[in-house]
């Protein structure tokens, strides 16, 4: 066997290990406090083929109020870090993450203008979001395009640019359409408390998908680092990879945001992290940030749960710990360009 595959699989093993821990851990936590023990048959307990006596007030707080939650926050983490490693080895950029190419600005527009309009809006909420993501990702692409040639540097400046409008257009909606303003400050700020079974079902599927579907590319992606003149003359079809790249990532991230709203730093500090850890190889860089990415995302939900009896977004809590932790590597040299 490869020695590449023994460490994918060491590596994914321990995180579906460390995964598993922390869902256990982030279950029982709560306002009425769980025993390990406890949440563990719960959950066995509804697998096929097993049966505990388990307090049905148990059952009910752990499998309708807070596994829906942890799904939706590990799909989430999941999405974020996968697309946020191919944004990161796209852009050549270690300052990249998935929402520079307007992804997360196109989405709160959506959501912002259901929020503001609701009797004009056509759709939910989670559906406008990731509509919005979705087209802001594709009229950048289409800005950044000329002669079939998107190149690199040109698809930064069009997301920058981009970003920057939508957000006044963000701003213009809500100082316009004199509603409360909690529920879009909420969104805004990246918040799973309206987190669902069905969200889970619906947003589950795409960012697994979305993730094959990158991984499949991981190679090109590899090759890609090389820049683009070296990728062409090495057999990738260029234009056409990054065009995959760049919808598939766009997707996965708007299918993320739409359930979770805007929650920075995933996709900038996991993948830096994991490749402190398992090198630049995409090959093994994507599997384990997506899953370091989930195992994140469902601890910091825990912490934004635990911390008082207000709700507080799971978007802050990353920001408080993500910010720091960035700038501690920005002072130990560890961020170089890619």
């Amino acid at each position: 066997m490869p020695r590449r595959s023994v460490r994918v699989g060491a590596w994914s093993l321990g995180l579906l290990g460390l995964l598993a821990a922390v869902v256990v851990a982030s279950a029982a936590t709560g306002s009425v406090h769980l025993g390990y023990a406890t949440v563990a048959k719960v959950v066995l307990d509804a697998l096929p083929g097993f049966s505990f006596d388990v307090p049905a007030s148990a059952r009910t707080i752990v499998v309708d109020l807070r596994l829906p939650r942890i799904a939706v926050a590990a799909i989430v983490g999941f999405a974020l870090a996968s697309a946020g490693t191919v944004m990161q080895g796209f852009f050549r950029n270690p300052m990249a993450d998935p929402s520079i190419v307007g992804v997360s600005s196109g989405a709160a527009v959506g959501a912002v203008a259901v929020i503001a309009f609701p009797a004009t809006v056509p759709f939910g909420l989670p559906l406008a979001a990731f509509v919005g993501a979705v087209l802001s990702a594709f009229a950048v692409y289409l800005l950044a395009t000329e002669r079939g040639r998107t190149p690199v540097a040109t698809l930064l400046l069009a997301g920058v640019a981009v970003q920057t409008f939508l957000g006044a257009v963000v701003s213009f909606v809500l100082v316009e359409s004199g509603q409360s303003l909690r529920e879009a400050v909420y969104w805004l700020m990246g918040s799973l408390q309206a987190a669902s079974w069905h969200q889970a079902a619906v947003a589950g599927p795409v960012a697994l998908v979305g993730f094959l579907v990158l991984y499949v590319f991981a190679r090109d992606l590899n090759v890609l680092l090389l820049g683009e003149e070296e990728a062409h003359a090495l057999g990738v079809e260029v234009e056409w990879t990054k065009r995959i790249l760049l919808a598939v990532a766009s997707v996965v991230t708007g299918a993320a945001v739409a359930v979770a709203g805007v929650i920075g730093f995933v996709g900038l500090i996991v993948p830096h992290v994991m490749r402190l850890l398992v090198g630049p190889d995409h090959r093994i860089l994507l599997p384990t940030s997506a899953l370091a990415g989930a195992v994140f995302l469902v601890a910091t939900d825990t912490i934004a749960r635990s911390w008082s009896a207000e709700l507080l977004p799971v978007g802050v809590v990353t920001a408080f710990l993500g910010a720091p932790f960035f700038l501690y590597l920005l002072r130990k040299r560890e961020v170089h360009t890619l």
